[in-house]
């Protein structure tokens, strides 16, 4: 049996020693390595940090490089666009104003929806009646707040008659605005087409309205032919359909005896007197055609109708009748040797057919012995005792070139009571 081992006192005094000196040793070589180290890194060790710093440093003065030459570009860019701003401000103007357009159609085909109702059976024979009147489109004074200003002062229930002149006619306008004074017609206007006009009406007390400075207009208005200055009104009306406002378009080679207005169907787009001269002509009728080599099928049946007096109508502030103004206006632009008259007419009457879509609106020919033309005055009214005893609401001196003198007659007749002013006059023209 081994017992437990028991160390003297010599033995743990040298185990002590060693330890001991074993402590200093490691102490020792401790400071030693120390000192190394102060020596060879005198700031400290290098941090791993530091590339990554340096790199994000680079990146940053890369990328305001970049945004530098980034917005040279895109200064370069505004300065072009600048440039091109007035033809994009054009651009504008033009894209608004076919907005304002299509916003009108839409609100005139939502108030035909409106007119119209409910869809319905047809119901008995006889008893069905189509849209008769278009809607008025919506009133907008910002095509012309001037003209918008001076019309509140004229207009009666929104309606007015319109004359166009320049001191060419300054004349026939005399007796114009003379006859309508006396039958006391407040709501008229003469859109004066040079100064010397608008200062005449000024004196006579007639309302004027002188158009702002148009070189094309105003070249044609004070130098134009009668036919030039004519082709000018499409375009003037345009504005005061767009105001809202029903205009009597009048040429300033009529008498008026009686208040237009009083007689007036409005139930059209387009209410015009006529060159027709008998129930026939004025109203339409069936004209038969022949031609023998066709043997049986020789007739051939047409519908003919003489044409509306373009120098006097009454226009309503609708979609259609502003397309027929559009429609006449750019054709006598594009063909400037055609005939207004024939270009409205055509427009007015032509149907849809391959290549071509015709004008949908709504026509009215006013009697033709109250709207008068010169033709009927003094080929057959004059003639006929019965005739003789009607008082026309106008008479238009539009068949004979000697209009003064014609429309002086007319108001001796017709005013003054003089039964033989109106003899000494062919029935046509003196060549």
């Amino acid at each position: 049996m081994m017992g437990g081992r028991r160390e003297g006192p010599l033995m743990r005094n040298t185990s002590h020693s060693v330890v001991k000196s074993r402590i200093l040793m490691a102490m020792a070589i401790g400071i030693s390595f120390g000192c190394l180290f102060a020596f060879l890194y005198p700031h400290g060790i290098p941090s791993s940090s530091a590339p990554a710093f340096h790199s994000r440093r680079t990146q940053v003065l890369s990328t305001k490089c970049e945004s530098s030459e980034r917005l040279n570009e895109l200064r370069k860019e505004y300065s072009a666009a600048s440039k091109e701003n007035a033809g994009l401000r054009q651009q504008v103007k033009e894209l608004t104003e076919k907005l304002r357009l299509v916003e009108q159609g839409k609100d005139h085909a939502q108030k035909q929806v409106e007119a119209l109702g409910k869809r319905h059976k047809a119901g008995a024979f006889g008893t069905i009646k189509g849209l008769r009147t278009n809607p008025t489109v919506i009133p907008d004074e910002s095509v012309n707040p001037r003209l918008a200003k001076i019309l509140e002062n004229v207009v009666v229930q929104r309606e007015l008659i319109v004359a166009l002149a320049n001191w060419n006619v300054k004349d026939s306008l005399e007796v114009w605005f003379k006859n309508i004074k006396r039958v006391g017609i407040p709501n008229y206007l003469v859109v004066a087409l040079d100064d010397k006009i608008a200062e005449f009406c000024e004196s006579n007390d007639v309302p004027v309205y002188k158009r702002e400075a148009d070189e094309g207009i105003d070249s044609i208005g004070r130098t134009g032919t009668n036919h030039a200055v004519s082709g000018l009104k499409f375009r003037i009306l345009r504005e005061f359909l767009q105001l809202g406002y029903s205009v009597l378009l009048s040429d300033v080679d009529i008498v008026y005896l009686q208040n237009p207005f009083n007689y007036l169907y409005r139930d059209s787009d387009v209410e015009s007197m006529t060159d027709g001269h008998d129930n026939m002509t004025a109203y339409g009728y069936d004209d038969v055609f022949d031609e023998p080599t066709m043997g049986w099928a020789r007739y051939a049946h047409t519908i003919r109708l003489w044409v509306y007096n373009s120098g006097f109508f009454y226009i309503r502030p609708t979609i259609p009748s502003i397309e027929l103004l559009d429609r006449v206006a750019g054709r006598l632009a594009r063909e400037p040797k055609s005939w207004d008259q024939a270009v409205f007419n055509e427009e007015l009457f032509f149907p849809s057919h391959p290549g071509y879509e015709g004008l949908h609106a709504a026509r009215r020919t006013m009697d033709f012995y109250l709207f008068m033309n010169s033709k009927v005055l003094f080929k057959t009214v004059r003639k006929d005792a019965r005739l003789r005893k009607l008082k026309p609401v106008i008479v238009h001196v539009n068949y004979h070139p000697n209009k003064l003198e014609r429309m002086k007659a007319a108001v001796e007749f017709y005013v003054n009571g003089n039964q033989d002013a109106l003899k000494a006059f062919p029935d046509g023209s003196d060549w």
